[in-house]
Formats: C-alpha cells, structure tokens, sequence
C-alpha cells in the first residue's frame, strides 16, 4: 500500500513540474513577444519617420534626402539597412527606408532562443498635391511672366502681384473659398492663417464684394510680411460680377515682403518660392502644373 502511494506522489510531483515547466515556458514566450512586437512597432515608427525626413527634399537633392533619412533614423532608435529612391509619378520622387534590428530574448533563453529580428519597411514620396489646406483668397495668373516665362517657374526673383481686376467685369484677384458670402473678416483670417479646410482643383467663383483697403485685409497683410502664402493659380476666368469663376490648376507659394493696396486694386511685392506644404496626393500621376508647391506623404 505505502509503495502504492509512493508510486502515486511521485507521479503527482512529476505533473507538476512538467506543469510548472510549461507555465513558466508560456509566461516566458509572452513576454519576450510582447518586446517584441514592442520592438517592431518602434522600428516601423523610425522607417516611418526617416522616409518623411528624407522626402522632404525630393525630387531636387537626392543625395541629401538620403543623409537626412539616416541621420533622422540613427537618431531615433537606428537599425537602417537600407535607404533607396524610388521613381514612381517621376524620377527620384520617393524614398525607401528599411529598418533591421536583433531584439535580445530574457526569459526565452531556456528555450535557446537568445534574439529575434524585426525589420519595417517605410516609402515617403514628394509630390505635387491636388488638395492642400491653409490657402489664402488671392489668385495667381499662370501667364505671370516668372511662372510660365522661358525657364521658368522661376523662384527667389523679386516681382509684384497684381491685386486689382483680372479680366472680367466685377472680378478681382480675390477669391471665395468656401462658396459662401464672406465679409472682409473671414477674407481676413484665411490671409492670415491660411482657409482651414482641404481645397481641390477647379471652379471657384470671385469674391466681388471684398475691399483689399479694409483695415481687417491691411491688417493681415501685415501680419505675413515675412512669411510664406500659399495662393491658387488659375487659366481661365469665365462669367462676369458674382458669377466670376476661376479655373484653378494648381498652387503657387509667395513669400510677402511689402504691399501696396488702394480699394479694389494693388499690388504685392515679394517672390516665389519651393515649399513642402500639407496637401493630399492623387493616387495617381495625373501631371499637374508644377509650380513649385510638394506635399510629402507615406505611400505603399
């Protein structure tokens, strides 16, 4: 009988150490893939960002969007394996980024598993955008002579803008946004911090009763005396008065030293200028006028 029971405790211990041994193996595998996947996700975050860093100089300087994607990913957790450009709407318009790093094991290590390799991959492309956010209402002819000149766009040259009418009866430079009725208030305050919502290509109409030498306008003028515009470049001006609409095409960037308005009518002087602006990419190329206005977003 006590061999019996003997037999028995010994078979109950044996369980419970294979038991133990199982649970602490789970426990330990648990773990290790939670800093694993931890890991990971750290390593798509440094391709992620480094893709975006070295984008925001392309398609112009392919040498120095490579230095920044590195030195963006050494200096956020690193692992580069590779950063490579990639011609997709045009040549060297996207950076590819490759993350590769050996995560240690703890507790896995009695199962002889002393690391794991995580790796992400992340594309970032400079192209030209079909929507963008933060215009301001004042439009821009494509004829100018520094953007449709020989050569050109032409950036950094000192030109004026001119801000009174623009072709057609009641029709000035500036323009409706929203599709709304807009006082010189909200005129105002997309000069000065750019119409908040996303803009598309295409038709919107004049705005026929705004005063360029409203105090509100002047005052936002003055407030970007230094700073960087965003406005819409239009070809074509059909209808008259309130029924005015331009055709947009494409964006154009203004860098604003000074200007000069009387009623309806001036001029701003300044330049243009290469910006990476918010705005959201087509999925495809769709060969809009470059005017020298990129957006930088990941792509697949």
């Amino acid at each position: 009988m006590s061999a019996r029971l003997r037999n028995e405790s010994g078979q109950a211990v044996l369980l419970t150490v294979l038991f133990l041994t199982v649970l602490i193996g789970a426990a330990a595998l648990t773990t290790d893939v939670g800093a694993w996947y931890r890991q990971q996700r750290q390593a798509q975050a440094t391709a992620d960002a480094a893709a975006l860093a070295g984008a925001q100089v392309l398609p112009d300087d392919t040498v120095q969007a490579q230095v920044l994607a590195d030195q963006y990913a050494t200096s956020n957790g690193g692992g580069v394996q590779d950063i490579k450009l990639r011609n997709d709407f045009q040549p060297h318009d996207t950076v590819v980024v490759r993350v590769r790093k050996d995560v240690p094991s703890f507790f896995a290590n009695i199962f002889s598993i002393d690391h794991a390799t995580v790796t992400a991959t992340a594309a970032a492309r400079a192209d030209i955008p079909e929507e963008v956010q933060g215009a301001a209402p004042i439009v821009v002819n494509k004829l100018h002579p520094l953007l449709s000149g020989p050569g050109c766009p032409c950036f950094k040259q000192t030109t004026t803008l001119p801000l009174g009418k623009t072709g057609a009866p009641g029709a000035f430079a500036l323009v409706d946004l929203n599709a709304g009725s807009n006082a010189n208030g909200d005129l105002a305050d997309w000069i000065q911090n750019g119409f908040d919502g996303f803009l598309k290509l295409g038709d919107y109409f004049s705005n026929t009763g705004a005063q360029f030498s409203s105090s509100n306008v002047q005052s936002a003028l003055s407030g970007r005396i230094g700073t960087e515009l965003l406005f819409p470049v239009y070809d074509v001006l059909n209808g008259q008065g309130s029924g005015a609409a331009y055709h947009i095409i494409g964006w154009v960037a203004f860098h604003l030293t000074s200007f000069h308005v009387q009623g309806n009518g001036g001029d701003l002087s300044g330049w243009f200028t290469k910006v990476i602006w918010h705005g959201i990419q087509s999925s495809t190329d769709k060969h809009l006028p470059d005017f020298g206005v990129y957006s930088v977003q990941l792509v697949n």
